[in-house]
């Protein structure tokens, strides 16, 4: 727990890519940051993935990163290997934006870094996450600033996005 605590901003994280290698998401320091949890059977799976290569086509000149995470606690709607998803989404989606390794978001097994954005914002139905396509979005200092539902497409986004970025 008390290493849990020492993590004060989204900098302290190290996740595990595709690949199974470590990231620091210091890595994206300056960087407007979409962290999402992604499903590729999901009824919201075709728009978002869609939507969310959009914005990342505008805005990643300008600082914007999205940064996927599958998941498989909702409705088993994510059962594949991590390959299989990035086969899916790249392939489908043509999606340029980096896909993580699998993790989980809710429960005892939750990832560090989805206990950090939970408790930094808080959902409609409390801490926990709701269910697939759920974001996050982090300022360039590292601050969580909001957090949307499952139902917010990412293009409703986009003003936050622009704001954040600086962009009128």
């Amino acid at each position: 727990m008390a290493q849990e605590s020492s993590q004060s901003s989204i900098y302290d994280f190290v996740v595990k890519d595709a690949q199974g290698n470590d990231v620091s998401l210091s890595d994206y320091r300056g960087k407007v940051l979409l962290i999402v949890n992604v499903a590729s059977h999901c009824a919201f799976t075709n728009s978002n993935y869609k939507e969310l290569e959009m914005l990342y086509e505008r805005y990643k000149d300008q600082g914007l990163e999205v940064l996927a995470f599958p998941c498989n606690q909702f409705g088993h709607q994510e059962p594949g290997t991590i390959e299989d998803i990035q086969n899916f989404v790249c392939t489908r989606f043509k999606a340029e934006f980096p896909i993580f390794d699998k993790i989980e978001v809710n429960g005892s097994n939750s990832s560090p870094l989805y206990k950090f954005l939970k408790s930094s914002k808080g959902g409609i139905l409390g801490k926990n996450i709701k269910w697939n396509f759920s974001k996050f979005i982090v300022d360039n200092e590292g601050n969580v600033v909001d957090r949307y539902a499952p139902t917010t497409s990412p293009l409703k986004i986009e003003k936050d996005v622009k704001k954040l970025l600086g962009i009128s």
